[in-house]
This record gives C-alpha cells, structure tokens and sequence, in this order.
C-alpha cells in the first residue's frame, strides 16, 4: 500500500505559484485554514513567506491541503531544507476545511520563532500568502 501525506501548504507550495513544481501532490477540494493561530511573514532578501506557530498574536492562516506520496513528500522537504539547522521544521497541525467546517491532520513546514527574531521581516501578512506577494519571491534557481 502506497504511504501517502496531508500536507497544507500556505506559500510557494501553493497551486500557481513559484514552487509548485515541486508540490506533486493531489489537491484536496476546498480552501482550508490552520486550526491553531500562527503568524505569516515575508522574509529576508528573496521574500520567502515563514509561518511561525504565534497562539497569542496569530491569526488562522489560510492555504491549500495536498495528498502527496513519501517521494513527493521527500522533494518538499528537500526544498524547505527540514535537514539544515536553519530550514523550516515538518511538524503536524490539525486544518479545517472552510466549506464543510471538517478538522484533518496535516503535516506543515514552519519556522521556529527564534529563526524570526534573528530573520529580516519587511511584512507580516494577514491570513493569506496571495500571488501580490509571491511577484516579490526569488526562487533559488532564479536568484542563486
């Protein structure tokens, strides 16, 4: 039996956007937002979005749920560097499904709240990563 993955994405993951190449996996209908509250930002020099788990000033962020296969998911880790000290951490969340109000468990890339204090935030977005945000992002193979 084929091991497959819920993972919500929220950023460049998302379907139509700059690293969604990567994302090989099944979209799920509907748009989903996080069960617990975290905080969205832009960061550094290439605009990357980070969300930070933030249960006191967060706010549910909005994103997209994929099934994805253990290669799939592999890929993605890869590209959010969940094996560098500095990379986003894999850890799992419970979303909720906007339409049918459905809670599932999904894995989601986050950033540590200590990465932020020492990162270059130029903005903190309200609930959702939109493609006005993502026209800034520099992917890696584009910009280094």
């Amino acid at each position: 039996m084929l091991e497959t993955y819920n993972i919500f994405v929220y950023g460049t993951l998302k379907e139509g956007f700059p690293n969604f190449k990567v994302n090989t996996g099944v979209r799920l209908a509907g748009d989903f937002v996080t069960k617990s509250l975290h905080a969205l930002y832009i960061v550094g020099e290439r605009h990357s979005p980070w969300m930070v788990a933030d249960e006191v000033n967060g706010v549910q962020v909005t994103g997209q749920v994929f099934t994805v296969d253990k290669q799939g998911m592999q890929a993605m880790d890869k590209l959010e560097r969940t094996h560098e000290e500095n990379g986003y951490k894999r850890v799992q969340i419970e979303a909720i499904n906007t339409a049918d109000q459905a809670k599932l468990p999904v894995f989601v890339y986050l950033k540590q709240q200590n990465q932020l204090l020492a990162a270059q935030v130029s903005s903190q977005l309200l609930h959702e990563y939109t493609q006005k945000e993502a026209a800034k992002y520099l992917s890696l193979s584009a910009g280094g």
